[in-house]
C-alpha cells in the first residue's frame, strides 16, 4: 500500500490512475483531499450534520465503485461533487416521501419561474469589499446562517453555482432543470442572500428605503 505522504504531492488525476490500479493509499488521499468539500456541499443542501455525514460516506463508496466511469469530461472535483449532489437530492426526496419526483415543480417551465422577483426592503452600500469579506471566518458563518433561510430549491442552485463553481449547464444537468430555471433560481437566491447580508454588513449611513409599486 502506498503511503498518503507519498501521494499527497500528486495531482488528482495521478491519484485516480493509481487508485484504479488498486493502490488504496492513493484512494485514501483522494478521500482526504475532497472530503471537506463533499461534506460542506451536503451540509449546505441538507442542513443536518448526520445526513451530511451519511451523504459523504455514500459519495466515496460510489466513487470507489465507479472509478472507471470517470471520462475526464469535467474536472475530477466536479465529477465527485455531482455524485455527492445526487446522493443529497435522493435523501431530500426520501425525506419528503417523493423518491422519483425531481426538483422541478408545477410552477416551473422552460422559461423559468413565473413568480415576480422579490423586492429588497433593505438597500445599502457594504462597508467593505465583498471579496475581502468572504475570506473572513465570521462572514462565512454569517453566509451559512443566511443560506439556511433561503428557499431550498434556490439554495441548492446557489450552492452548486456560486460556492462549488459549477457552470450553469452543469448545475442544470445535476439538478434536472432547464438552464433558464437555473438562472432564475440563482438570481432569486442571490437577491435573498444579498438582503440578509446587507442588514449586517451594510453601511446604515448609505441606506436607501425602496419604494415598491404596491406603495403607490
Amino acid at each position: 500500500m502506498e503511503g498518503n505522504e507519498d501521494d499527497a504531492g500528486q495531482s488528482d488525476l495521478e491519484l485516480l490512475s493509481l487508485a484504479r490500479r488498486g493502490q488504496w493509499g492513493a484512494f485514501e488521499t483522494l478521500v482526504s483531499r475532497f472530503e471537506p468539500r463533499v461534506f460542506g456541499l451536503a451540509w449546505r443542501i441538507l442542513q443536518q450534520r448526520e445526513d451530511a455525514e451519511d451523504v459523504t460516506q455514500q459519495t466515496f463508496l460510489s466513487v470507489m465503485e465507479h472509478l472507471d466511469s470517470f471520462r475526464g469530461e469535467s474536472s475530477l472535483a466536479t465529477w465527485i461533487l455531482r455524485i455527492a449532489t445526487n446522493h443529497a437530492l435522493k435523501l431530500l426526496r426520501k425525506r419528503r416521501g417523493l423518491v422519483t419526483v425531481p426538483l422541478e415543480t408545477a410552477g416551473d417551465n422552460g422559461g423559468g419561474d413565473t413568480e415576480p422577483l422579490p423586492h429588497p426592503d433593505y438597500v445599502a452600500q457594504w462597508q467593505n469589499d465583498p471579496a475581502d469579506l468572504a475570506q473572513r471566518a465570521e462572514i462565512r458563518q454569517l453566509l451559512n446562517a443566511a443560506l439556511a433561510e433561503v428557499d431550498e430549491k434556490h439554495r441548492i442552485v446557489f450552492v452548486l453555482r456560486d460556492i462549488e463553481g459549477f457552470s450553469t449547464q452543469e448545475t442544470a444537468e445535476a439538478l434536472g432543470l432547464s438552464v433558464a430555471n437555473v438562472k432564475v433560481r440563482l438570481l432569486r437566491a442571490r437577491l435573498q442572500l444579498r438582503e440578509r447580508l446587507t442588514r449586517v454588513l451594510g453601511d446604515e449611513a448609505t441606506r436607501v428605503v425602496p419604494t415598491h409599486d404596491h406603495d403607490n
